[in-house]
Parts: structure tokens; C-alpha cells; sequence
């Protein structure tokens, strides 16, 4: 596929379902930028890429910048297609998708970076959590690794908040809904449940395809009512809702709490749970929903409620699944300081589009999961961290890349071939070829990456024309 780097089969397999998405010339392109993001010690930049997949003497940095700018490819589809091939291989079939969406923010400074504002940033140190930057939507698929006790979140699409577009800019909770809509239509059959926090609730949601379902936290002022009652048989338009329910206090105050045993968080505890079905008008519109009051103990009121328009859900199931929604932020806080997400640098609205944000995920290595459970060192840990399976994926690449390259004669094997000479100063150890000037061994040095005969051939020449040292 490309003469000038070599890929391991596992990389190789996986890289070949990407594609029919490209043509030709921008798919090695695609596979040289990925490998090298993969290699990459340092940043993640484009020129980075480069580096990593050990290309930046042979390629010019313009055909890595022209692939993002230029090239006739959609990160939208790109997106897709890893969302199918995570649910072919990680999802088992039958099963609904459980998809978590949340937003981020990428710093950036400057008057001419595209979609540039200010945002909520959870992470900013001081009073004013806000920050100015690229707002970034994320749609994670999460799923269950036989070898991790807690759920994992693979990020599949993302969608850039712009403020500035016209007539009317795109909100967040818009985006994540246009971004499940695109997972439901990818997705035939299957049935997508969404997880988000109380920030991704609102009128949009009222648009929702059937096939999708929406869990949230419910607001303490949210306005419930009652289920639409039945028809009259009267003339006129028939009632979409009900009566206006109290407040949540009110509700869990007369409620009838069941013990219920959820795991969470990688632990399994027991915690009271009543379920009241009821509408949500301002939000979901006519769909009914299930509102699930979660006490932790025993006592008075509620400690978390949520929302969730699955009607067969159980209590414990709608808890896993609102507690399921931290693996996004797991995955975004990894992306940022482990895979480099969000470190290139382009300003520019065709360059910076086609750059997706998150890493979805690094290909594992069985053999790597099977050390972890065999040291003894890491009992006590529950599952192998996403940085220890970093330099695993590079050694994995400069393993492949060393095994193709010609070995490397050392030193001492030169030397060993080279004719001794004699010392006029009687020292043994440059008699025996051991101690040669500074000035061979830089140069042998240099040349020990070429052939063995080739780096023979050269010593020996300056050996015997008798360079000073």
C-alpha cells in the first residue's frame, strides 16, 4: 500500500475498512497521517504526523496540509463509519447502542481562528468557569471490554458550535440531536439510547426519531403534568396534557421508594428508587416519560432525578445508564492529555472542519491485556489505563518499522573486522581496535545505520589512508 512505511497487519486490517470513503492518493495519505499520529512521542500537529510515520524527508508537509484542506473526503462519513464498525465488532447483535454526548472546549487564540468564542469550560481555574476557544459536540458510543470493569467511551462523531452562522446558529443540544438522527439513519435496526447531563435538555428533543431515546437529569423546576386523559367524544381539538403535577419535593414526599440494586462506578450498591410516568411537555413534547427519584438512603426527598423517555426501562437500568455518561469524560480528559487531541493548529474554516477532535481509540493488543492480568504487580488494579496501552501501540509500530530495516552492525563488530595496527605509544587497547580517534568512531557511527558490508568497507578505508586523530 505505501513503499515508504510499513504497517503492522492488525493497524493494516483496521485502516482497510476506512477505505471506499477515499480515493486513492488521499487514502495512503490518510494511512501515513494516522500511523503517524499513532507513533507520535511529541505533539499531534501535522507536521507531527510526519514525523511520527518517519515520512518528513521523503513527503513534502504540503500533501498533509492539502488532505485536510483540499481532499475530497467527509469527516461526517469517516465518523459514521467508525460508529458501524464499532457496533459490528463491540456491540453484540440485538442489542440497542448506548451513545453519550457532551461538549468540549479546545483553546485557541487569535482574531482569525474559525468558529472562535467564548464557552463554558468546567476545567478553568478561578470563579469564571468560561474559556475562549473551539466548542466542540461529541457523540461517544460507550461499551463493555471483557478486560475493564467500568464502561468505555469510543468518540465517533463531532460537531463544531459556530455563533456566527446566519440566519440562526446551530445550539449544542441541536447538534446532538442532528448528530443522533445521523447515528439512528446509519444504524438501521438498532435502537440508540442517549445519555447526556441536564444541559442537553429542550425543545429539540421533541423531534426525536421513534427509534431513539433520550435519558437526562431532570431540573428541580421542570414542569411536569399528567398524562393526556382520554377523549370526550366532544367537538374540538382533544387535550395533549394533563394536569400540572407539584413540584419534585412533593412528589417524592408521596411516592413509595423500593430498594434497588445498581452498579455504578465500577461498584454495586443498593440504593431506593419509585418511578412516576408522566409528561414533559416543554421538553419532549407529547412523548411520554418516566421520571426515576433516586434516594441514596433511607430519609426524606430525593437525591438525583432523572428523565428518561424508555418506558421499559427499570429503575436500576435507567441509574447504570445515567452513570455510564462519565466514560465521555473519561475519554475526552484522555484525548487531551494522552492521545493529543486538539493540538494542531489550523484557523482555517476548510482545514480546521475536517479535523476530528477525538482519537476514537487505539487498536489493543491481546497480548498487552494478557500481561497486565499475569503481572503481579497490578492485581490490585481493575483494568490496564489508557496510558499504558500507548506505548505498547508504539513499541508495536517501531517493532514492525525495525524489523523491515537492515540491521545495524555495532561497533565492536566493526571493529572486530578492521586490521589492528600498531600503537606508537604501546597502548593495548588500541592495538586490539577498541580505542580508535574520536574521529573514526563519529564517523563509523554515522554510517552504522547503512549495511554491514557498506559500514565495513568505509572504516576500513579510513583506517588504513591513517586519518590523525
Amino acid at each position: 500500500m505505501l513503499p515508504d512505511l510499513t504497517l503492522p497487519s492488525s493497524l493494516l486490517a483496521l485502516l482497510a475498512w476506512f477505505e471506499p470513503l477515499f480515493t486513492a492518493p488521499s487514502f495512503r495519505t490518510f494511512c501515513a497521517l494516522a500511523t503517524g499520529f499513532l507513533a507520535q512521542p511529541g505533539r499531534r500537529t501535522v507536521c507531527g504526523m510526519l514525523t511520527g510515520a518517519g515520512l518528513s524527508r521523503l513527503w513534502s508537509h504540503h500533501r498533509a496540509h492539502r488532505f485536510f484542506s483540499c481532499a475530497r473526503w467527509s469527516a461526517e462519513a469517516l465518523g459514521l463509519a467508525v460508529a458501524k464498525l464499532v457496533v459490528t465488532v463491540l456491540v453484540p447483535a440485538g442489542e440497542p447502542v448506548l451513545v453519550a454526548v457532551d461538549d468540549t472546549l479546545f483553546r485557541r487564540t487569535g482574531k482569525k481562528v474559525h468558529a472562535i468564542g467564548w464557552f463554558h469550560d468546567g476545567s478553568a481555574k478561578g470563579p469564571h468557569q468560561v474559556g475562549l476557544g473551539n466548542n466542540w459536540m461529541i457523540a461517544a458510543i460507550v461499551v463493555r471490554l471483557p478486560f475493564c470493569t467500568r464502561p468505555v467511551a469510543l468518540p465517533v462523531l463531532a460537531r463544531l458550535v459556530h455563533k456566527d452562522l446566519t440566519p440562526a446558529p446551530a445550539s449544542r443540544l441541536m447538534l446532538a440531536r442532528q448528530m443522533t438522527a445521523a447515528l439512528a439513519a446509519a444504524l438501521p435496526g438498532r435502537h440508540i439510547h442517549v445519555v447526556a447531563d441536564a444541559a442537553y435538555a429542550g425543545k429539540e428533543l421533541a423531534r426525536l426519531p421513534a427509534a431513539v431515546t433520550w435519558t437526562t437529569r431532570l431540573r428541580k423546576d421542570a414542569a411536569l403534568y399528567a398524562l393526556a386523559p382520554p377523549r370526550t367524544g366532544k367537538r374540538g381539538r382533544p387535550r395533549v396534557k394533563g394536569k400540572r403535577l407539584p413540584s419534585l419535593a412533593a412528589l417524592a414526599g408521596r411516592a413509595s421508594f423500593a430498594p434497588v440494586t445498581v452498579r455504578r462506578h465500577g461498584k454495586t450498591a443498593t440504593v431506593q428508587a419509585a418511578v412516576i410516568e408522566c409528561l414533559w411537555y416543554g421538553v419532549f413534547g407529547p412523548r411520554p416519560i418516566q421520571v426515576v427519584l433516586i434516594r441514596e438512603h433511607t430519609g426524606q426527598g430525593y437525591d438525583l432525578a432523572l428523565a428518561t423517555t424508555d418506558l421499559a426501562a427499570s429503575p436500576a437500568g435507567v441509574t447504570e445508564r445515567y452513570a455510564s455518561r462519565w466514560s465521555v469524560e473519561v475519554a475526552v480528559e484522555d484525548a487531551k492529555q494522552i492521545f493529543g487531541a486538539g493540538q494542531t493548529r489550523n484557523r482555517l474554516p476548510r482545514s480546521g472542519a475536517p479535523h476530528h477532535p477525538l482519537h476514537p481509540g487505539l487498536p489493543e493488543h491481546r497480548s498487552r491485556v494478557a500481561r497486565h492480568r499475569r503481572a503481579p504487580s497490578r492485581r490490585r488494579r481493575r483494568a490496564p489505563r489508557p496510558r499504558s496501552l500507548v506505548p505498547d501501540q508504539d513499541r508495536a509500530l517501531h517493532r514492525r518499522h525495525d524489523r523491515q530495516a537492515p540491521p545495524r552492525p555495532h561497533r565492536r563488530q566493526i571493529s572486530a573486522r578492521l586490521p589492528q595496527r600498531a600503537d606508537p605509544c604501546g597502548n593495548p587497547r588500541r592495538q586490539a581496535g577498541l580505542g580508535r580517534p574520536r574521529r573514526i568512531t563519529a564517523k563509523v557511527e554515522f554510517l552504522s545505520h547503512l549495511d554491514d558490508d557498506l559500514a565495513f568497507c568505509a572504516s576500513f578505508f579510513e583506517v588504513s589512508h591513517g586519518l590523525p586523530g
